[in-house]
């Protein structure tokens, strides 16, 4: 959410913004903010002075009635009432133009970073660069589930049974490998200096509101009936929750974690929930990365965290592509993105495992993230980033680790994470 002072002092700038996110429809509520700001402003202070007005007539009166001048008091008292009348008027007013102004502001988009690409959609994201040589071995690679199955390792006939489509059950050595996987994942991070967490899996409507645009929560979270509590769709909206209404002092800053979590979508409208395979799922695990800084240090910190990502997938020898999302692909709190994609050999083409975002201050003034400094008190810029999220993950690991002879390598560095066996094989 932005500033309401710099979309008052900056009005084309935002619309000029709004126009390369290719979101014209939203055009007009600069202009209907600014009205609204206005007479929210004009309000506000008509009822300051009411307030003033009041506390001086108060103390008149008492003086009145000191003195006997009970008729006098009286009649000032009667002005009193009157004033208390239109100021709760103005009151009310003052509320309804700042529950409308909130609710447009929520829905104009973040001001994007320069460097961004002006493109409609994800298929005018640009490619950055490549880590890995994409290898297409002589030998058929099959689908993902036929691989988990020749190693009696999913069964999604009876997660069907149980919960619908986009569930599964994981069985023997997949099993041990998706949790494998994480487990490696949180070293990998705790070693780079990150704190482990394990957040609350669900979360109050004010975290939501906070960390997400309204389409993203009706795409995607699952509401616990009768709560005021929500599945959380990704770890990190738990994670930056965690720091609302805080005010952290400058010297504990940045506050980097690393997040173990269940994650639940409903993938509203997405194709491919029916396909019998693992990429568009319900249900997921997750280890995330976030990050809680000063603004000055947002920059940098982004470009770690999207590289420790390259750096994981390629430690288990699967090559990815970074991709920096264009304008019109990025969600509205976010100012820059890119995209971790892994090479599927069976496919031939990359596809996305991950994803790091800046979103600058618009989580933080949301969810009022406060750093104390030493002349004033400023918002936290955010960050979040996919360490690894299987079983999407997975597929990209045994696609490109399945020998000709059916068998699975395990990468050197996952060894110790599954009993120190060099390989999985077929059943």
């Amino acid at each position: 959410m932005l500033d309401i002072k710099f979309v008052r002092e900056n009005p084309e700038i935002v619309k000029e913004n709004i126009k390369k996110k290719f979101q014209d429809e939203k055009l007009p509520l600069v202009d209907e903010v600014i009205v609204l700001d206005a007479e929210k402003r004009e309000a506000q202070k008509k009822a300051d002075e009411l307030r003033a007005n009041r506390n001086r007539l108060s103390k008149e009166i008492g003086n009145l009635m000191a003195q006997g001048k009970k008729e006098e008091g009286m009649a000032l008292r009667a002005k009193v009432k009157e004033q208390a009348d239109e100021l709760e008027a103005l009151s009310k007013r003052e509320s309804e133009l700042s529950e409308r102004l909130t609710s447009i502001m929520m829905i104009i988009p973040n001001i994007i970073d320069d460097s961004v690409p002006i493109g409609k959609d994800d298929s005018e994201n640009v490619e950055i660069q490549r880590y890995g040589e994409p290898v297409v071995p002589d030998y058929e690679i099959p689908y993902h589930t036929d691989i988990m199955e020749s190693f009696g390792g999913i069964d999604l006939d009876s997660a069907g049974r149980v919960a619908g489509n986009g569930f599964y059950y994981f069985m023997g050595d997949i099993a041990r490998l998706h949790s494998a996987v994480l487990a490696y994942a949180r070293d990998f991070m705790i070693d780079r200096g990150f704190t482990y967490c394990i957040p609350p899996f669900m979360i109050r409507s004010a975290v939501v509101e906070g960390v997400m645009s309204f389409a993203e929560m009706d795409a995607m979270m699952y509401k616990i009936e009768g709560e005021d509590l929500y599945l959380i769709g990704t770890s990190e909206h738990s994670m930056i929750g965690k720091f609302i209404d805080t005010i952290i002092p400058e010297d504990k800053l940045p506050q980097t974690l690393t997040s173990y979590s269940p994650c639940f979508r409903k993938e509203k409208g997405a194709h491919g929930i029916e396909e019998r395979g693992v990429y568009r799922i319900h249900q997921f695990e997750k280890q995330e990365m976030i990050v809680v800084c000063k603004p000055e240090d947002s920059k940098m910190w982004f470009d770690r965290l999207w590289q420790n990502t390259v750096d994981l997938f390629r430690s288990l020898d699967i090559p990815v592509r970074t991709l920096e999302c264009c304008s019109g692909d990025l969600a509205d709190l976010k100012v820059k993105s890119i995209d971790v994609e892994a090479w599927s050999p069976r496919q031939q083409k990359y596809f996305e495992v991950g994803s790091c975002s800046n979103l600058s201050d618009a989580q933080a003034r949301r969810l009022k993230i406060r750093v104390k400094g030493e002349n004033a008190n400023y918002l936290a810029h955010t960050l979040n980033n996919t360490v690894v999220a299987p079983p999407r993950m997975l597929i990209a690991f045994l696609e490109n680790n399945l020998q000709a002879d059916g068998s699975v390598r395990i990468p050197e560095v996952l060894r110790p994470y599954m009993g120190g066996a060099e390989k999985i094989e077929k059943k």
